[in-house]
Order: structure tokens, then C-alpha cells, then sequence
């Protein structure tokens, strides 16, 4: 079951997702992170850290699933 990760705006960048669900603590652990193993977004892998994300869009990194949501 994939975790809800709310977020304010339209959008939010990938490394900022990976920052806010607690996977990473910064932008350049991030990027090494992906660089090292991508994430897979909606079921493609992605390395790069600035890539949109939007509500129901799916994430899966560091062994967590996380879905992107609105907020309320």
C-alpha cells in the first residue's frame, strides 16, 4: 500500500517528494541516491531529481511506495 504524501502546490519536484517523505535529508543525497538507483515513477525509472510530479502520480525509492496527493 503506497503512503499519501500531500503537498500544498500543483506540483512538487521529485528530490523535494524524496526530501519530505524523510528518504533523503537534502538535495544532493538525492541525487546520489538516483544516481545510484533510479526511482520509478508511474512505473518508469527516473534520475533526475527535478522531475514534476503531480497528485496521483506514484513513487517507489528506498523501498517505499508513495503516492503524491493534493491537499485537503
Amino acid at each position: 500500500m503506497a503512503e499519501a504524501i500531500a503537498i500544498d502546490g500543483e506540483t512538487i519536484r521529485l528530490g523535494q517528494l524524496l526530501k519530505l517523505a524523510g528518504i533523503v535529508e537534502s538535495g544532493g543525497e538525492a541525487r546520489a541516491m538516483l544516481a545510484a538507483e533510479p526511482a520509478i515513477v508511474n512505473e518508469a525509472p527516473e534520475t533526475r531529481r527535478g522531475r514534476q510530479l503531480h497528485p496521483g502520480d506514484t513513487v517507489r525509492a528506498a523501498g517505499r511506495e508513495l503516492l503524491v496527493t493534493g491537499s485537503a
